[in-house]
């Protein structure tokens, strides 16, 4: 049965490369687009219902592209549709989601000092705030004020901002903020699946049945990859922030999401307007690292503790009562403590490395699993073994969960 625990260590690996090679997929070829979009020019003599082209040099060859602003007068014999990069990375991400946060819900979703949630009331939330939270932005987009692009925005950033808060109030940090980029990316594939991609196709029946197409189906693609291109940036930031405890682990780590979604704007604005031949806004770096800074400053205030009366799983009360418990926490304390505790000990360090904590028996036990991978089955802990864990120590971490598992099991 403990062997179960590297399979699905293996596992989480996969789901995790596989979402890393399509994310590059999905991000590569819409910043190449929009890059190619803004960048276009207009001359005389081009062909009717040309918006504009593109010359490009790449990989020892030239590409002479046109955009049509609504469609060819005929429709052509091949046709490259772009969506399995964002379907893919969607499935991938939410792959990961069940894997790591529902597969590993008592340790990495539900803090029950903030909420004494159940798996499935945990998952429930997690998976019904996803689609809920496509349903408020696409009806905030078809509704009136969808007409405006700076009052949709403003909205959309008062939504994650909500998102932000309300993720902090339910999950542990870690889980909070990687919610928020499922709940961002699922806008942003949802925009594809269900208004892009159609839009595209009914463009394309029109020019089979010889219809002029209607150039509102355009339009309307094109708001969505707009907000699609300036939510990829802190998409990227919150899958990143579980390696930054400074990040998720602060008492404004709510907040520091709220300004991350600012940055993202930012950033783009300097690419976009450099794409599109109006300059560089130099501003657009100061107001970045202005935001940047505040958010440096806001992970120094107050953290965030575990939670002195968080109860544990059946599971993890498990490997607390085995009989191996006392020697194992022996060993973690002495080798593992100085490192990951509230206030760590050893030097250059301010937050446990993940915010995660050995200073109780109930995190000990919380972590078994992590424990028994990390510093049991493998030499990943501590780093270079500076703390210098002998092979017998680490057979006795081996031991403790291996037999609180077969206990859990007989």
């Amino acid at each position: 049965m403990y062997e179960y625990a590297i399979a699905w260590e293996w596992l989480t690996f996969a789901v995790r490369w596989l979402h890393v090679v399509t994310a590059i997929a999905w991000i590569g070829s819409s910043f190449y687009f929009i890059a190619l979009d803004l960048g276009l020019t207009k001359r005389p003599g081009m062909p009717e219902g040309v918006y504009g082209e593109e010359w490009q040099v790449h990989g020892g060859g030239f590409y002479h592209i046109q955009k049509y602003l609504v469609a060819p007068a005929s429709m052509p014999k091949h046709l490259t549709w772009f969506k399995w990069e964002s379907y893919a990375t969607w499935l991938s991400g939410f792959a990961m989601l069940c894997v790591v946060y529902y597969g590993g819900a008592d340790l990495f979703l539900i803090d029950r000092s903030l909420l004494d949630l159940s798996h499935v009331q945990a998952i429930a939330l997690s998976a019904g705030s996803l689609a809920i939270g496509w349903i408020c932005y696409d009806l905030l987009c078809k509704s009136p004020i969808g007409k405006s692009t700076w009052g949709l925005m403003i909205l959309l950033y008062i939504l994650l901002v909500i998102m932000a808060w309300g993720y902090t109030q339910v999950f542990t940090g870690r889980a909070a903020f990687l919610h928020l980029g499922a709940f961002t990316a699922t806008i942003m594939t949802a925009n594809v699946f269900f208004i892009i991609m159609p839009n595209q196709r009914v463009v394309v029946a029109d020019l089979i049945a010889g219809r002029k197409p209607d150039p509102k189906y355009g339009v309307i693609a094109k708001q969505r990859s707009l907000h699609n291109n300036y939510l990829t940036l802190p998409v990227v930031f919150f899958m990143l922030s579980n390696h930054y405890p400074l990040a998720f682990a602060t008492a404004y780590n709510w907040i520091i999401a709220a300004l991350v979604f600012l940055m993202g704007v930012t950033i783009r604005h300097w690419f976009n307007t450099g794409h599109a031949r109006k300059g560089k806004p130099i501003w657009t770096w100061m107001i970045t690292t202005v935001i940047f800074i505040i958010i440096m400053w806001l992970s120094t205030q107050p953290k965030l503790g575990a939670g002195e009366h968080a109860s544990l799983s059946p599971m993890q009360t498990q490997f607390l009562a085995d009989a191996h418990f006392t020697k194992a926490r022996d060993i973690v304390e002495a080798r593992c403590s100085m490192c990951h505790a509230q206030e760590p000990s050893w030097d250059g360090l301010t937050f446990a490395p993940k915010n995660v904590k050995f200073e109780t028996d109930n995190e000990i036990a919380a972590h078994a699993r992590e424990i028994y991978l990390q510093a049991g089955r493998s030499h990943a802990m501590p780093p270079g073994n500076v703390t210098s864990v002998t092979p017998q120590e680490r057979a006795m971490l081996v031991a403790w969960y291996e037999s609180a598992v077969k206990g859990k099991t007989e």
